[in-house]
């Protein structure tokens, strides 16, 4: 007879690099439910609480304490402790009264500490663009979500949309143009972050595969792919980012 269901297990060793765990204390890991973020891209909610905040010791403990409703991620209650939480995903600690968000390091995922106001809201990339019945655009983001708007032709993938948590109320909408300020999610740059200063167009290649060149606060200049950026605001980014090392 067949196996019937998702397996419950998952080991340490195959699991993503991002993942703060040791690798040779343990055989088995968190095996995380299927959710917004792809795995290689997320980190689950017991991982978080046990790892990162270090709230717990133990697995169960950190299961005990998300059980207790009092762990928010983008403003609403999450209760099962293999959600995976990804790319610019606010979370926040209601007894601390402490917020974070997920920001790229050299290291993979970290969580970046950010004050009440700018909890209220995160940055959702557009991945794909739909035109839907009644001449509305379909956006999908990044973050597993869409987002349905009237009928406007402005937005194309890899715009970036501010949306207000748990409301998700369209805040903003800042496109893909030199001069913006944007962050490396991806590559050997992963994590480094300044204005777009040149892209780089080449017939009969993808958009995505576009070579961009990022120069930071210091003068020092990079070069990653289109696909690899996320835009954080206009002239300035309109979230806060850790010191550059």
């Amino acid at each position: 007879m067949g196996r019937k269901g998702e397996r419950r297990h998952f080991k340490r060793k195959p699991a993503p690099k991002m993942w703060p765990i040791h690798r040779k204390e343990a055989v088995w890991t968190v095996k995380p439910k299927p959710g917004p973020h792809p795995l290689l891209r997320s980190l689950p909610l017991e991982l978080i609480v046990r790892d990162i905040l270090k709230f717990a010791k133990t697995g169960k403990e950190a299961k005990n304490i998300i059980s207790q409703e009092k762990i928010l991620v983008d403003g609403k209650v999450r209760r099962e402790e293999r959600f995976l939480v990804g790319l610019m995903d606010v979370i926040s600690i209601l007894d601390t009264k402490k917020s974070y968000r997920v920001l790229p390091s050299k290291k993979g995922l970290f969580l970046h500490p950010i004050k009440s106001d700018e909890a209220a809201f995160k940055l959702c990339r557009v991945e794909d663009k739909t035109v839907v019945k009644g001449g509305h655009v379909h956006l999908n983001l990044h973050d597993g979500t869409s987002y349905l708007l009237p009928e406007e032709d402005v937005y194309q993938t890899l715009d970036v949309l501010k949306l207000s948590v748990p409301d998700r109320e369209l805040l903003g909408h800042t496109k893909l143009t030199i001069g913006a300020p944007g962050i490396v999610t991806g590559g050997k740059n992963i994590g480094k972050y300044g204005k777009v200063t040149t892209i780089e167009k080449k017939p009969n290649q993808k958009r995505r595969d576009l070579l961009v060149t990022i120069e930071d606060k210091n003068g020092d200049q990079f070069q990653t792919i289109l696909d690899f950026v996320f835009i954080l605001g206009d002239t300035r980014p309109s979230i806060s980012l850790p010191e550059a090392d």
